[in-house]
């Protein structure tokens, strides 16, 4: 279905759409009627990404090898940091799967509602759509760069164990920590175009501050305990726990981590909510 589709089934009958009265969480009815859009925005944006590239969808693959190979050099064989007992390459991959995927959805859904102004300003949908969209298409790149873990983990004869089964359990806390941040920043971003120009360094200060390229076992006493106030830290540790199964699990301190999560992503929809009535008028 087209947009163009979509405005006129919303508005068949009704020559005036009317913002929402009151506070309230989005209507889930009306985001599952408009999943078509969502979809169509998440193959455009797929496409455009890759288009006119040499090695195309390779990239999803070459951009974390790269980075873990710099760890690897810089971190493991310089500086002789542990692993835990992994192979350092094993040991960062899977925390990066988890980390590339927060930060790539972030950087497309802080910049969704303002670089869709063309579409907020002329045609109704719900725009809870536009952050949502950069969800998607994470979810695609992950699956991608999921295929050189697989290598990798045969390369260095790690399978995985019956802890693999909470894989799901930790994709589904990342997937509502970067629905929360993203839904947040995407209407921030709105009102005060800061928001684009802080998130390089906001991201880059979050990640030296979550266990990718090192372990928390470094962390004892007091520090351990303020360390777990980022949500990521448990949800990597657990993407490297559940997919290798030969590092520590991160027990009960996933339920901070959950916590913090549900606690972002309802008050981002919440924000959202009364914040997009004056998205047609700012952007």
């Amino acid at each position: 279905m087209s947009v163009l589709g979509l405005e006129a089934e919303r508005t068949a009958g009704s020559a005036h759409i009317a913002p929402v009265a009151g506070i309230g969480l989005p209507d889930g009815h009306e985001l599952w009627r408009y999943r078509d859009l969502l979809y169509f925005l998440a193959l455009r944006d797929l496409k455009t990404r890759y288009r006119q590239t040499v090695v195309g969808v390779a990239w999803v693959v070459i951009q974390p090898l790269a980075m873990m190979s710099v760890f690897w050099l810089f971190f493991g064989e310089l500086l002789g940091l542990q692993s835990e007992g992994l192979p350092f390459p094993l040991f960062v991959y899977p925390a990066l799967l988890a980390w590339n995927y927060l930060s790539g959805a972030l950087n497309e859904g802080a910049l969704s509602v303002t670089s869709h102004a063309h579409l907020v300003g002329k045609v109704y949908f719900p725009r809870l759509v536009l952050p949502l969209t950069g969800l998607v298409t994470g979810c695609v790149d992950l699956a991608v760069a999921s295929v050189l873990l697989i290598v990798l983990a045969g390369a260095y004869g790690v399978a995985p164990g019956p802890e693999i089964l909470a894989l799901p359990l930790f994709a589904a806390l990342l997937l509502l920590l970067t629905a929360g941040v993203s839904i947040w920043l995407s209407a921030l971003n709105v009102a005060y175009r800061d928001v684009r120009y802080a998130m390089p360094f906001l991201l880059q200060l979050w990640f030296f501050l979550t266990p990718v390229f090192y372990s928390s076992t470094i962390l004892t006493g007091p520090w351990r305990a303020v360390y777990r106030v980022n949500p990521m830290a448990s949800l990597v540790e657990g993407f490297r726990w559940s997919l290798t199964g030969e590092t520590a699990a991160p027990a009960l301190s996933l339920l901070p981590a959950a916590l913090v999560a549900l606690l972002l992503l309802v008050s981002g929809l919440l924000y959202f909510q009364r914040a997009e009535r004056s998205f047609a008028d700012v952007v």
